[in-house]
């Protein structure tokens, strides 16, 4: 009778197990197939042009200089506001002549004392260097204007703008006899003889009545005699402050200044104020800079780049995978499978954050292909470990994976630290290689760990049999 029970309890037993196997097995199908309907429509948004990829200059054709700022007269606590005001300073200017996306950066290169500031301009599409370096010289246009009197030319002014207005709403042409002159003309402020070109320095400070802080300006002695006209002229009255023909403030005349000094008070937050000082500081470059290098690629050029370097992914992409399914059969084909997935991640990243791609940022993501394809390998090796030690095939896999993790960890950490390392110090065209190789070998992680395995575990059956041992074999051997 005891024995009859036993056998009764050893076939609840193997009965259980089976079922509670079949059903993980369900789950990390269905798991599966939720994951590769997402990967499809991720591959989806990256062929559309719903959002297109931010391509670098050597890829699209363009412009690129170079300039060392010099920042020997400057604190060491005063290079970074300095080289951010300057890049303002370009920026805007660029962007005034009507650009499209162009990239400004600055950029360390070296440690200590002896590191050299520079800035790096990318101006796609122009591909004429003169142009190009005008566009960098020009200096932005620092204006201080008082209020249009209330009369005819007002009137006339805000006449024009309207009638012009409404014929662009009403899909007509305006009308022949309008005047540019009034078109272009602000009606609220007139300019007048104080410019930016006065403007000796502007800086955020703090009264001692208020907890918000103010602007703080100071003019040379020549524009202090002008303000102090301007501000008898207008008291009572707002002061605008136009830089590039955009305006920043319009302040109200308390009282007459003579000294050349003054503050600009407002409801202004911390970040408002830096950001206003830093545009009035506008007028003039903060530090003077050198032209160091300068480089122009062609749309042809950059085209004939990216095609060569799309190929160069697809070709080793292709070989990586026929040698996986070779060498590892169905393992290798899910790899395969995990690595496709791998590349629309990555480049849907790519797309999103947007990241600029350079043909050295290509490079790196190729090589994060193979980084990405060197974890499998790992984790197939401790899975034939396993089996060769007698255990199931889904234990083989948990325990090759879990095995397998450690090594895939430092491996890949040592790598991040070089890359981070060669973004931190290096120049704009190394980040990029940097930058991408980073993002791929994080990416590799998730999908090596968690996609691989489960796509795995999905398709390992629960028995064993001389056809299950080849599919999960490898080499030559049967």
């Amino acid at each position: 009778m005891a024995i009859i029970m036993s056998q009764k309890i050893l076939i609840h037993l193997l009965t259980w197990r089976f079922s509670t196997i079949m059903a993980k097995m369900l789950k990390r199908r269905i798991l599966s197939i939720v994951i590769i309907i997402l990967a499809a429509g991720l591959a989806y948004f990256i062929f559309s042009d719903i959002r297109p990829f931010h391509l670098g200059l050597d890829l699209r054709g363009g412009s690129h200089l170079v300039y060392e700022a010099d920042t020997s007269t400057l604190a060491p606590f005063d290079i970074a506001d300095s080289m951010e005001s300057l890049r303002g300073v370009i920026e805007r200017r660029i962007n005034a002549f009507g650009v499209s996306e162009p990239i400004i950066q600055s950029e360390t290169a070296g440690l200590g004392p002896e590191a050299s500031h520079r800035l790096i301009v990318e101006l796609p599409g122009i591909t004429d260097l003169k142009e190009a370096l005008n566009l960098i010289d020009a200096t932005p246009v620092l204006e201080f204007k008082e209020e249009r009197p209330e009369g005819p030319e007002k009137e006339a002014i805000k006449k024009t703008i309207t009638d012009f207005n409404a014929a662009i709403k009403e899909g007509e042409a305006p009308p022949q006899d309008i005047s540019l002159e009034l078109l272009n003309s602000d009606p609220n402020f007139i300019p007048t003889a104080l410019t930016g070109r006065y403007l000796k320095r502007a800086q955020v400070a703090f009264g001692q009545n208020s907890i918000s802080p103010s602007i703080s300006i100071e003019f040379n002695a020549e524009g202090a005699k002008l303000f102090a006209d301007l501000t008898e002229k207008n008291l009572g009255q707002p002061i605008a402050i136009y830089l590039d023909g955009k305006p920043l403030s319009a302040p109200v005349v308390r009282d007459v200044i003579r000294d050349g000094r003054a503050e600009i008070s407002g409801d202004f937050t911390l970040t408002d104020a830096r950001d206003l000082a830093r545009d009035l500081n506008l007028g003039a470059l903060p530090v003077a800079i050198k032209l160091l290098s300068t480089e122009t690629v062609g749309p042809t050029l950059g085209q004939e780049a990216l095609d060569r370097g799309i190929t160069a992914g697809l070709v080793g992409l292709l070989f990586v995978a026929s040698f996986m399914v070779f060498w590892y059969r169905l393992n290798g084909l899910i790899a395969a499978i995990s690595l496709a997935i791998y590349i629309v991640l990555v480049l849907a990243i790519f797309k999103l954050l947007p990241v600029t791609l350079t043909a050295a940022g290509i490079a790196g993501f190729i090589l994060s292909i193979g980084i990405a394809i060197d974890a499998d390998i790992l984790i197939f090796e401790r899975m034939k470990e396993e089996l060769r030690g007698g255990k199931h095939l889904h234990e083989a896999i948990n325990d090759g994976f879990a095995r397998a993790w450690l090594s895939i960890r430092d491996s890949n950490l040592s790598t991040v630290i070089s890359a981070v390392v060669l973004f931190w110090l290096g120049t704009s065209l190394i980040k990029g290689f940097a930058l991408t190789l980073i993002i791929g070998i994080i990416v590799s992680l998730f999908t090596a760990i968690t996609i691989t395995r489960n796509l795995l575990l999905a398709v390992a059956p629960g028995h064993q049999s001389s056809v299950v041992k080849f599919l999960f074999g490898h080499g030559l051997k049967r």
